[in-house]
């Protein structure tokens, strides 16, 4: 008993210091690229519902995330991408608040496309947890003391792929996730949020994955659960102990990575697979198969009665999760690499070159706007507080309505 009021304080403490608007993580808080906020702009550009742009001080495919009205966004710089930067700002104004910079202990050669700044951010709300490709991750206050830091590359020198590491840290309760899966030392591990120590540790398959631990939250069917894709096979773990719960073997070692709606899971390898989990008995049941729902870069969005993929190189497709019946498609202008968020019954997905498509959701997807930022982006958007945070390769974006015409 005394053990199950202390997870269950845990969780409520983890709870408390998450603002309503806040997002904290890779494709938000719950890792699901959507949102309750609504009345975004369905057009902008450089001259329209632009509330601020910022420059940034190097490049980095990572996203941006929001967390008690700071935006914090991570960079890559130098000849050998090995200067590692932090960026804070006032979500309101745009003024920077803080600037971290870091000395890279491992690898840093990343594929042309990419950088060392690859992986998101996350937060707890009361601090700030960064990663990047040479697998450095490091924790800091919200007011930018550094309070600990951990050269996993180091302690493990035969961790690397050949085109760079971009798993993002995952957070759940007092634990950071983080997965390195790679063609040599290859494995995942928890961290301890406040302290950095390791918890526990799992050795991973060999053979590089780029996909992110992804939380299916218990929502009082039971605790929270990290999922972990890999060469062949998906697995639910404890957050705090990793303790294997539950595999499937699947090959599903891609870029996308998996997503959950309530107790639904949404895979994608090789099309698009649904699960739906029972805390009960820790097990996973096939729902179903959709083979015309196979994902490129960007990572499928379940919402509600509806999953959507973004197939290469433009086509948005909507399914029934039901039981996976393809319910419409729309062309879009690719090609993508970032995960498109769904928020007020629209849905945004930019692509490399900047444009970003509104989708109006419905029985049918109808194109609703557009939006330009004009600069090449590879990271997912953020949405928090009535406004959409876009970061490209030289800046951040603050996109909302200005009230200007």
């Amino acid at each position: 008993m005394r053990a199950k009021l202390l997870r269950i304080g845990l969780a409520l403490a983890s709870i408390g210091v998450f603002a309503g608007g806040d997002w904290l993580q890779f494709r938000g808080t719950d890792n699901r690229s959507v949102s309750d906020e609504s009345g975004l702009p369905t057009s902008f550009g450089p001259e329209e519902n632009v509330a601020w742009k910022v420059p940034l001080v190097g490049r980095g495919p990572s996203s941006p995330i929001v967390v008690g009205g700071k935006v914090v966004v991570t960079c890559s710089s130098g000849f050998r991408q090995d200067r590692l930067h932090v960026l804070v700002f006032d979500a309101a104004s745009g003024r920077r608040l803080w600037h971290r910079q870091l000395w890279a202990t491992g690898h840093t050669w990343t594929d042309p496309f990419g950088a060392v700044a690859d992986n998101t951010p996350a937060s707890d709300g009361r601090r700030i947890f960064v990663m990047y490709s040479s697998n450095d991750v490091a924790c800091f206050d919200l007011e930018g003391n550094l309070l600990w830091f951990r050269g996993l590359a180091y302690e493990h020198p035969a961790t690397r792929n050949d085109v760079g590491m971009a798993s993002s840290p995952l957070v759940v309760g007092d634990t950071v996730v983080v997965q390195l899966e790679n063609q040599g030392d290859s494995f995942a591990c928890g961290l301890d949020a406040a302290t950095g120590a390791t918890r526990w540790q799992l050795d991973r398959e060999h053979g590089a994955t780029w996909t992110s631990p992804t939380v299916l939250r218990g929502n009082g069917r039971g605790e929270d659960l990290v999922l972990l894709q890999s060469r062949s096979q998906l697995t639910a773990h404890q957050p705090r102990t990793g303790r294997l719960l539950w595999r499937y073997e699947i090959s599903c070692h891609t870029i996308a990575s998996l997503t959950t709606w309530g107790d639904r899971l949404y895979l994608p390898a090789s099309g698009l697979h649904a699960f739906r989990y029972d805390w009960a008995t820790h097990r996973a049941e096939l729902l179903w198969y959709q083979r015309r729902m196979r994902s490129g870069n960007a990572s499928p969005v379940a919402c509600g009665d509806r999953a959507y993929v973004l197939k290469p190189p433009g086509i948005l497709v909507a399914a029934d999760t039901a039981d996976g019946r393809v319910l419409w498609q729309l062309r879009l202008k690719g090609p993508f690499w970032a995960t498109p968020v769904v928020a007020g019954g629209h849905l945004y997905a930019v692509n490399y070159d900047g444009l970003v498509q509104v989708v109006r959701l419905g029985r049918r997807g109808q194109l609703a706007g557009t939006g330009r930022i004009d600069e090449r982006i590879l990271a997912s958007p953020a949405v928090a507080d009535g406004a959409l945070y876009f970061r490209s390769d030289q800046h951040l974006w603050k996109v909302a309505f200005t009230g200007e015409p």
